[in-house]
């Protein structure tokens, strides 16, 4: 089979199934980085067992989150939700007393449409603890979109900027005229209007973000999520916003519409490139101009050398799980890998803008074709396209991952680099480290095989 040239981007779709986490998933590492929630998941024992086999959190070590087990008498709408829901939520306030609890909805609160939202605010304003509803079920596309139904959930609880509008334009007058006078002169944070980043990522790689900004005179105002709900940033008009990861695509729409924020189309801040195309398209924003940003992303491509060895020249082929893979493929082909495909389960052609001309660029770049996207990919059809193509490494789910290795294709579990840190300058190598592991093992078994052949033939020519 030959590789499908094109020589401009072009997202195909195919009819699929999606083969995925649940999105409640989001859950093993939301109340983690929301250190005073509670997360009250509201299904089956279906979903509860998923929850405690998949996030593997014993119960003595006392997890912010639970389940809130639907019996058959709540789905034939025989018991009293609401009265459940109440006492569950007591006795989290009594034993955990958290700033926010958030109810997460399941397929079966969908299909049997229980009214979350109905009961929250009441419920709320009964036991004095903001509730928040998301609905983050399996009907979505990627186990990731998970956080983003939380996060638009969120969003809408931000306190307002406390300027007025007309204080707001006139501090964003004082901005640019700020930026008229001498080059000389320093730029001072509050003379720029509010930046708030979006998306979940540990601390320290928050602060190495806020650091890089920080170097090209950028203040971050806030993060959405914050680290505790009672330190959520104010948002409203006259705010920036700008996400770090491509699956927040409907927390985007929320702060666009709803909160009325001005949302800066970015690439994504995943490996040395995306890090400083992201920092490229803010800092104009805010009439900046960047410093020693090409001198850093070749300081930090020098020092990747051993890996980008190793990668340089291989295949790789995305079946899509988890909704990064355009930003990781851009990284891997800027690194001298060969994309044959970029499968998607869904794909925000508006949200991703930027990160598509971005991987257009890349490719133009580096002198490769642009690869195949697929939209909603058929696996029938792209196990098809794995067996002819053969490349060096497939990233798929963790589904598929055992039957191609079965077939001698090298995998990778995408879930692996939700869970890892890969955002920012000095993260790239963590990128690499996870897609060079498999293409390692390869060689350590290869070289192996050859020594035992080697031993096998020298024990036979001495016993001749």
């Amino acid at each position: 089979m030959s590789v499908k040239i094109y020589e401009t981007l072009t997202v195909e779709c195919e009819t699929g199934n999606y083969h995925t986490f649940c999105p409640i998933s989001c859950v093993s590492w939301l109340y983690q980085k929301i250190e005073d929630s509670f997360f009250l998941v509201v299904g089956t024992k279906t979903c509860g067992y998923f929850l405690q086999n998949a996030l593997g959190v014993m119960i003595f070590a006392e997890p912010r989150y639970a389940m809130a087990e639907l019996e058959e008498g709540d789905i034939s709408a025989q018991l009293n939700d609401y009265e459940g829901l109440k006492r569950l939520c007591l006795r989290i306030r009594k034993d955990r007393d958290p700033s926010v609890i958030i109810w997460i909805g399941t397929c079966t609160t969908e299909i049997i449409k229980m009214d979350l939202e109905g009961m929250a605010p009441k419920l709320e304003w009964e036991i004095g603890i903001p509730i928040l509803v998301a609905r983050a079920n399996g009907l979505d596309y990627a186990f990731t979109q998970g956080e983003d139904t939380v996060l638009a959930a969120m969003a809408h609880r931000c306190p307002e900027p406390e300027l007025s509008v007309r204080e707001r334009k006139e501090t964003i007058q004082n901005l640019f005229s700020f930026h008229s006078r001498k080059k000389e002169e320093l730029v001072e944070y509050a003379n720029h209007p509010s930046l708030v980043l979006f998306g979940s990522l540990p601390s320290n790689v928050v602060s190495q973000l806020n650091l890089e900004l920080k170097r090209q005179s950028i203040k971050v105002s806030g993060w959405l999520p914050a680290q505790r709900y009672t330190d959520l940033p104010s948002l409203g008009d006259g705010v920036y916003v700008c996400g770090v990861n491509p699956f927040l695509s409907r927390t985007a729409t929320t702060l666009i519409r709803r909160e009325k924020c001005e949302l800066i189309g970015a690439p994504f801040p995943i490996g040395p490139d995306g890090t400083r195309a992201w920092i490229e398209k803010i800092c104009p924003v805010f009439g900046v101009e960047t410093q020693g940003l090409e001198e850093r992303e070749k300081r930090i491509w020098e020092s990747l050398k051993d890996y980008l060895d190793l990668v340089r020249g291989k295949s790789v082929f995305f079946m899509g799980d988890n909704l990064l893979e355009v930003s990781l493929a851009r990284f891997l082909i800027r690194c001298g890998m060969i994309v044959y495909e970029i499968g998607i389960p869904y794909m925000d052609k508006r949200y991703q803008a930027a990160e598509l001309s971005l991987l257009q660029d890349t490719c133009i770049k580096m002198c490769v074709p642009i690869p195949r996207i697929v939209e909603k990919p058929d696996n029938s059809n792209q196990i098809r396209r794995i067996r002819e193509l053969q490349p060096d490494l497939a990233i798929t789910g963790m589904a598929h991952a055992n039957p191609l290795e079965a077939r001698g294709i090298n995998t990778k579990w995408s879930v692996e680099f939700t869970f890892a840190q890969i955002h920012g300058f000095a993260n790239a190598r963590d990128v690499l480290e996870l897609v060079t592991r498999p293409l390692r093992r390869q060689k350590n078994l290869e070289d192996l095989d050859r020594t035992t052949l080697v031993r096998k033939n020298n024990k036979f020519e001495m016993s001749q």
